[in-house]
């Protein structure tokens, strides 16, 4: 029966909570109880492996590997309230801004998997031109509504490198499509070496650069990666 219903941590514990049942004389109710504890967190478990998975995020990301003394204090400061989620349940975007090598991916990144790990937040990591070239490719065989709803499933969406798009006019296009999708509904984080006053180098088009602005800081949290590179700083210590 256990087998039928797909209770297979339940199936698999079966005979040792029994047994422990037996020795020290549960009742049926905590019984049950430790059936169900075993299951619920054998679920939780292949849930989050599932989403760690698919959100692809880079297995150097993490929060582990991050030298908080190489942050600025105020992104130290912020963290723990970032890392919270509650910036998700509102819809909110974080934008991080800063020259190469500056940490931002690596931030945005660990967040990310944190977000999937204490809140199972389904996330999704993805260099912006490859996002990009997905959406282009659904374009030209009519199925770009079908892969905006797939990107739509994900609470957060992280957009890496935002500044190295080709800038072409169909890519402008979709691209402004996926960002204005999510307004006021999903969050993005986005890391970006190139400021708002030169997104007319991703848009071309200064009216819609404006209103992909507009709609990015409406709601959304801006980190300033500032300072010398991190990864130039590893390799002299090295």
């Amino acid at each position: 029966m256990l087998k039928a219903l797909n209770l297979s941590a339940m199936n698999t514990s079966y005979h040792e909570v029994i047994a422990k049942s037996q020795n020290a004389k549960w009742c049926s109710e905590k019984t049950l109880q430790s059936f169900l504890e075993i299951e619920l967190d054998y679920r939780k478990e292949r849930k989050t492996e599932s989403l760690l998975k698919q959100a692809g995020i880079p297995p150097q990301y993490t929060l582990e590997t991050m030298d908080p003394k190489r942050l600025t204090p105020k992104l130290r400061n912020l963290l723990p309230t970032l890392l919270a989620g509650s910036f998700v349940d509102r819809a909110e975007n974080l934008l991080a801004f800063g020259l190469p090598g500056r940490g931002k991916s690596h931030y945005v990144a660990a967040i990310g998997k944190e977000l999937i790990l204490r809140h199972n937040k389904s996330v999704l990591f993805i260099p912006t031109f490859k996002l990009v070239e997905k959406l282009l490719n659904a374009k030209k065989d009519l199925g770009l509504e079908n892969a905006l709803k797939k990107l739509d499933r994900f609470d957060v969406v992280i957009l890496d490198d935002i500044g190295y798009v080709q800038q072409s006019r169909e890519e402008m296009e979709v691209l402004f499509t996926f960002l204005a999708e999510r307004y006021e509904r999903k969050s993005l984080m986005i890391t970006s070496n190139l400021l708002f006053s030169d997104w007319n180098k991703i848009f071309k088009d200064p009216m819609t650069t404006m209103a992909a602005v507009d709609r990015l800081i409406h709601h959304s949290i801006i980190l300033d990666f500032s300072g010398p590179s991190i990864r130039k700083a590893s390799k002299q210590e090295e």
